[in-house]
């Protein structure tokens, strides 16, 4: 299997030579801009020193200051933070948000530390690397193992080096410069979206069956969104394993027990099913919503959904990818489908610049807009040139970003 930067360079590599990008331009266009690597030594609590490798992985700002999630997980590494930063540079741009791409982790488990250790790490971090993010720079947010806490530590350590500025990091606490309808941004994108791409094929989301693998802040509120919309989510799972159940499963009790258990283990409203066999069910969108590298050579034969819709980061490798085109499974790209988070995220960052608040429905009318708009445009794209969606999404906005680098200039 080719790694996660590998599969990315060959996605982009596919749309560039659609569009006969030069080979300066592409190397200019993969190559990062800055990698940054740092010690983070903590104190703790027992008094014993610990030390953790931090990355912020600075990929392109030909668009804009760069913007790219932060996240806390074991297995971070810079192969895998390079990639989701160029994944980034390519998202902001096909969403048209004047922003570059960037990402950032520390490789910790946060279930061994206490809530006092993840905020002296966080600060640490904040401390090697202040001088090369910031509002016109890099905007952080959350990601996996990151939530608004976390922003707003980063905030308050930012601003004492730099003074008050909120828009330096975006999904923060709303009593704290947030956005409202930041949390379920990325989730609700994702609703928005597989109600378009439904359309596009002359199917209602009436009773159309989904199945969604992950049930963390982008599965739990697409499950909502889509159920609220009249789907029927007969699958989901999360960590622990999942719950399968044909009639439809009671979506706002599912969200109800996890929130109370922090698992969906001993959900009474269906038969338990294993991460890997919810992918395999008969359904009509599944929708990866948790871990990347999931939908591969060996299991994508057996998928038997009619569309897929990638919530998560990765999902799908370039083998996985080449059977489902083979299978004729339209797919809808995680650089498309996902980039509902990253857009309120701009939201955020704009309110915080202009030091005025938008309401919850104004947050929710833009962030329609903007998807549906990028979602037509990469329809369009991928009709008039006959590729795929994911060849469309990657034409639209590597035609922004060299666009972008030639105007600007070396």
């Amino acid at each position: 299997m080719k790694s996660s930067f590998e599969a990315a360079r060959q996605y982009f590599e596919e749309a560039a030579s659609v569009i006969g990008l030069s080979e300066s331009l592409r190397d200019l266009l993969v190559t990062p801009e800055r990698e940054i690597k740092v010690q983070v030594p903590i104190k703790r609590d027992n008094g014993q020193i610990a030390t953790f490798i931090g990355y912020r992985m600075q990929h392109n700002s030909a668009r804009g200051p760069m913007k790219g999630g932060l996240r806390y997980h074991h297995e971070v590494n810079a192969d895998e933070v390079l990639t989701l930063a160029s994944l980034m540079t390519w998202k902001t741009a096909v969403v048209d948000i004047p922003y570059g791409g960037a990402k950032g982790g520390i490789s910790v488990n946060t279930k061994e530390l206490s809530i006092d250790e993840l905020e002296r790490l966080t600060r640490r971090f904040v401390d090697e690397i202040h001088d090369l993010f910031g509002p016109d720079k890099d905007i952080p947010a959350p990601d996996m193992g990151t939530n608004a806490q976390t922003m707003a530590w980063i905030m308050n350590q930012y601003e004492k080096f730099h003074g008050f500025a909120p828009a330096c990091v975006t999904g923060k606490p709303v009593e704290l410069y947030g956005a409202e309808g930041r949390e379920e941004a990325t989730g609700r994108g994702v609703g928005i979206l597989t109600l378009a791409f439904l359309r596009k094929f002359g199917r209602s989301i009436e009773n159309a069956t989904i199945a969604i693998q992950g049930f963390g802040n982008v599965g739990s509120f697409t499950a909502a969104y889509l159920h609220q919309a009249g789907a029927r989510v007969i699958a989901i799972s999360d960590v622990s394993g999942g719950i399968v159940n044909r009639n439809g499963i009671d979506v706002p009790a599912a969200l109800e027990f996890a929130a109370a258990n922090k698992s969906l283990t001993g959900f009474p409203g269906g038969e338990p099913i294993s991460n890997e066999a919810l992918l395999m069910l008969d359904t009509d969108v599944l929708i990866p919503a948790a871990l990347g590298n999931v939908l591969t050579e060996q299991n994508a034969d057996s998928v038997r959904a009619k569309f897929i819709v990638e919530a998560a980061n990765g999902p799908t490798t370039p083998e996985a990818d080449a059977i489902f085109r083979k299978k004729e499974i339209p797919v809808l790209p995680d650089i498309l489908a996902n980039a509902g988070g990253v857009t309120v995220s701009y939201f955020e960052w704009v309110q915080n610049q202009q030091y005025f608040r938008w309401d919850l429905s104004r947050v929710r009318e833009e962030l329609e807009k903007y998807m549906t708009r990028a979602f037509h445009r990469v329809w369009t794209i991928s009709t008039d040139k006959k590729v795929s969606l994911r060849t469309g999404a990657y034409i639209l906005a590597i035609g922004r970003v060299s666009r972008a680098t030639e105007l600007g200039g070396i």
